[in-house]
């Protein structure tokens, strides 16, 4: 599974309060701990007002430069924040996010198609977010159709179902997990990934509901994820799922995160 950490995103209280506090300590704790809990990628989203977005996200990734090597995902709504920040990281990660609303997948894929950039791509248009499965895949097309255009491969691309709150869902996940699934049949290479936690949206005990979702979301091709790395419970629940379905040999990395104490019960 590769872990995108989300802990440094503005949309999350005490960081947002943080944020506009300028507190460097609590942002380079931020940074620290999503790294000893083994991420691929630290996401960094300020989520502020446009004319302050820009110098907000150099501030956050100069400070997780500072105290990490780990790769960052640059989270923005605002294509043309994600590429100007591009140019702040010092290696190449993650861009967070195109869809096929108006241009930002030509603007996006433009932008990391000649560089080693990965790629999140989220299943929404210009119509929003597709009720429907098939309608979802009808998008998904449209991605990678702009995708080979591009010269991308999908093994670069990490797709994002859109997840949605599980309490004013009809159908469960069932659309969800049906999209992961032939997303996976159709490139076995390509990524696909989803933020855990909307599935527990105005839900008591949101932990419960977000490991059993991602159990799920794993059976049926979720190799992907943007989630709460210090959640030592969701993080055993990965490593166990990847050996319980036979992608962790001898579970060597089950037991190597635990002796790295990613998992199970506090060592004291």
């Amino acid at each position: 599974m590769i872990i995108i950490g989300e802990k440094i995103n503005g949309a999350i209280p005490a960081t947002a309060k943080a944020i506009a506090a300028r507190d460097a300590e609590y942002i380079t704790h931020m940074a620290r701990i999503q790294t000893a809990a083994g991420v691929d990628y630290i996401d960094v989203c300020a989520s502020v007002e446009n004319n302050v977005e820009l110098e907000t996200m150099k501030w956050l990734i100069d400070i997780v430069q500072e105290v990490t090597e780990t790769p960052i995902a640059v989270d923005s709504p605002n294509e043309q924040t994600c590429i100007a920040t591009m140019n702040y990281c010092n290696k190449p990660g993650l861009f967070n996010s195109v869809s096929m609303e108006g241009n930002k997948v030509d603007v996006g894929f433009a932008a990391i198609a000649d560089t080693s950039w990965e790629c999140v791509a989220l299943l929404n248009s210009d119509k929003g977010i597709p009720k429907t499965a098939k309608d979802r895949l009808d998008v998904f097309a449209d991605i990678m159709a702009k995708a080979k255009a591009y010269g991308i491969d999908p093994s670069r691309l990490h797709i994002d179902p859109l997840v949605e709150m599980l309490c004013t869902s009809e159908e469960g996940i069932a659309v969800v997990t049906d999209v992961i699934r032939e997303i996976k049949n159709q490139y076995p290479t390509i990524h696909v990934t989803g933020a855990i936690s909307n599935i527990s949206f105005n839900l008591p005990a949101r932990k419960t509901v977000n490991m059993g979702f991602t159990v799920m979301a794993m059976m049926a091709g979720l190799d992907s994820a943007i989630l709460d790395p210090t959640d030592r419970d969701l993080m055993g629940i990965i490593f166990a799922t990847e050996a319980l379905m036979g992608e962790d040999e001898y579970c060597v990395e089950y037991i190597r995160a635990y002796r790295q104490g990613i998992h199970g019960a506090v060592k004291k």
